[in-house]
């Protein structure tokens, strides 16, 4: 098993367990997990349904608490946060690219896009400045004015990327990003969210089941049954390794 080099890790998993009571017994989906993400690394959770994959990135995003152990973003312990605590760091540091893509239907692509910055205080003009130049970034500059419902299942998913990056956060989420488009969409996509990755020097979480999705990753961490089996390269991983060398 070849593992990726270690350097500095800004995301950082130690002896995570996840239990789930279920009736009259107990269910474990996560069984001591270990794992560190480098910064601007991007990382693939990769496994089947059932495999823990998701329950996994719950707990890297600090969405669940773990049975035990804990995660660290940049240090800080987002296991052992409070609940307003950990949504302010989330707001700071974190963004989210989901496969259901959850703009709000009632706000425009502008203002889905401009809430992130909402959150951090920025002045509304200047917010819609910067979701408006996103939103072009991203292929958008027709459908600036346009709600949810009127733009296709792309066209939605590239507002939801222009929303994930539009504060640079440090650490984005990405959940089967591509699981509701087709395979021209698919690759569009992607390759948006690795271009503005490498251009920011972030660090992508992408969870996937599928082996395609997973060949944009540096790095593939398979699970089954709620246990890492494999941590390895991609050629695109060895290709950065060296490039850095």
């Amino acid at each position: 098993m070849e593992k990726c080099a270690r350097q500095q890790p800004i995301i950082e998993v130690k002896n995570i367990r996840k239990e789930y009571p279920l009736e009259d017994e107990t269910v474990v989906a996560l069984k001591r997990i270990n794992l560190n993400v480098n910064r601007g690394e991007i990382c693939c959770i990769f496994g089947t349904s059932g495999s823990g994959k998701s329950t996994l990135l719950n707990q890297l995003a600090g969405m669940e608490k773990p049975t035990r152990g804990c995660v660290y973003i940049g240090g800080v312990p987002i296991s052992k946060l409070e609940e307003e605590k950990l949504a302010a760091f989330r707001q700071k540091h974190i963004g989210f690219v989901f496969q259901a893509y959850n703009l709000l239907p009632n706000l425009t692509a502008t203002e889905n896009v401009a809430m992130p910055l909402m959150f951090r205080g920025v002045p509304k003009a200047r917010r819609e400045a910067i979701a408006r130049e996103m939103l072009k970034r991203v292929g958008l500059s027709h459908r600036l004015d346009h709600f949810p419902s009127q733009m296709s299942g792309g066209q939605q998913q590239r507002a939801g990327i222009a929303r994930a990056f539009v504060t640079r956060p440090e650490v984005v989420f990405a959940d089967e990003p591509t699981g509701n488009l087709d395979s021209a969409t698919t690759v569009e996509i992607m390759q948006m969210i690795c271009d503005f990755a490498e251009q920011f020097h972030q660090t992508i979480i992408l969870v996937t089941h599928d082996p395609e999705m997973a060949a944009y990753a540096h790095r593939i961490v398979k699970l089954i049954d709620g246990e890492i089996v494999s941590d390895a390269l991609t050629e695109k991983g060895k290709l950065k390794l060296k490039n850095v060398r």
